[in-house]
């Protein structure tokens, strides 16, 4: 079994639990930081965002999410979508998304790669390039001329995978962190112009 046993295919309800594994590796911990202030009473992190995974809409859906299985397990995922013009940034918002907002800014228009990870086992399998193979696609289907990923600083073998696919660095802001401990320091934007 290896790479060319992959199959890539639309995530569904069903698949939750595998698209929060996906986004908490990504996330680098930081949106269980953020479902955790999201949760009900006797809620969860981890049922925030199997509630928010099993919605049809919005930016963490199962309805934006391409899901990468071998032998029917889930190794990888995307999450994308086209974003729309640039979000005004309000003073209710909390620090921790504001330089993200400001670097979503930046790539209005484009085809935003919201997520990207492969389970730890199977990367330098060529998942993450497969993944982002689907995405171009989807931005080209979609009619988006750029791409764009928002990836950490200290995230060197991302970053590195990006750049071979053709992403490259526009900005760069500093985390706004509050209470989420993260050792990086910085956001960073990175594009790729679509031919």
């Amino acid at each position: 079994m290896g790479y060319h046993d992959l199959i890539l295919r639309p995530a569904g309800p069903d698949d939750a639990l595998s698209l929060v594994e996906i986004v908490e590796m990504a996330s680098e911990g930081m949106v269980t930081h953020v479902w955790k202030g999201m949760a009900e009473p006797g809620e969860t992190p981890r049922d925030v965002g199997l509630r928010r995974a099993r919605r049809g809409e919005g930016s963490f859906s199962h309805g934006n999410a391409t899901l990468a299985t071998l032998a029917g397990r889930v190794q990888g995922g995307l999450v994308g979508y086209p974003l729309g013009a640039a979000q005004p940034i309000d003073e209710d918002m909390p620090a921790m998304f504001v330089p993200l907002q400001e670097l979503e800014n930046l790539a209005a228009g484009s085809w935003y790669v919201n997520v990207l990870a492969v389970m730890p086992d199977w990367r330098s399998h060529g998942i993450g390039c497969r993944l982002l193979f689907e995405a171009e696609r989807q931005a080209r289907d979609c009619g988006c001329t750029r791409m764009s990923i928002i990836v950490s600083s200290a995230n060197a073998g991302a970053r590195r995978l990006y750049e071979r696919f053709g992403f490259e660095f526009r900005a760069e802001r500093p985390m706004g962190k509050g209470d989420w401990r993260n050792p990086d320091t910085h956001w960073q934007l990175l594009i790729k112009v679509l031919d």
